[in-house]
């Protein structure tokens, strides 16, 4: 098999891994645009139509419960996004609405009772349709993040209670995406800071320090010419006192 040969064969084999993983609604979205980010408190559901959870029919979306699908209280169906959760990351998409009462008190989102497992470290529970193993948790403090927004009626913006009704009005009005620096991008460039002023008293200090350097320095050089004219003089005291003594024994 030649090497470009094997080269395709390689990406086509790769392709349809990766196709076959990826989930059919609910993508991590991690390479798509920001629309919307910010915390709330998540709870979890998961209706089957079966009645053993209190539901009495499939999601409002249409879609059969399923690993990934969520209920908000506000946002359109179809929206989808994804949590994170102590670094874990995962997928969801509105597929029905809630939580109804606990999202007066802040519970915005219902996630699926398998995203809420896989969260937590704990386990579906297929009998009871609840979670087991995570230590009794029910709500927990989760990052969201929205990368596209569904068609329908529901609002556009951050979660607001079902009592609202806002999850029935058709939002022409997005919130503004916001402002994501990707990484490797150059940092906008920063201007040097401007000297400090020097204090007035650092600057009498320096000239007073100067004025002192120049007086030993013109000391210096007086004493030593001082020691030459002296050194002449006296010199010449004793060459004529020399002299006058020559001349007196003559």
């Amino acid at each position: 098999m030649s090497l470009r040969s094997a080269m395709l064969t390689a990406a086509v084999v790769g392709a349809i891994s990766v196709g076959a993983g990826t989930a059919a609604h609910a993508d991590s979205g991690s390479d798509k645009k920001v629309l919307l980010k910010g915390s709330t408190t998540a709870s979890y559901f998961w209706d089957d139509s079966s009645g053993r959870a209190g539901d009495t029919g499939l999601p409002a979306s249409g879609k059969p419960m399923q690993k990934g699908l969520a209920a908000s209280p506000s946002w359109p169906l179809m929206t989808e996004g994804y949590v994170v959760y102590k670094g874990k990351k995962m997928p969801f998409f509105v597929g029905d609405r809630g939580p109804g009462v606990p999202s007066s008190s802040g519970v915005m989102l219902d996630l699926d009772a398998k995203t809420f497992a896989a969260l937590t470290g704990g386990t579906f529970n297929s009998s009871t349709l609840g979670v087991d193993g995570n230590g009794g948790a029910g709500h927990i403090k989760i990052q969201y993040v929205i990368t596209k927004w569904g068609s329908g009626p529901g609002k556009k913006n951050y979660p607001l209670p079902f009592s609202t009704g806002s999850y029935a009005v058709v939002d022409r009005n997005p919130a503004k995406p916001p402002k994501i620096v990707a990484e490797g991008d150059k940092p906008a460039s920063v201007k040097p800071a401007p000297a400090k002023a020097v204090p007035v008293a650092a600057k009498k200090a320096e000239k007073a320090e100067d004025k002192a350097d120049k007086v030993v320095e013109s000391n210096a050089i007086g004493g030593a010419a001082a020691a030459v004219a002296l050194a002449m003089f006296g010199g010449g005291v004793t060459v004529g006192r020399d002299r006058i003594r020559k001349l007196v024994r003559r």
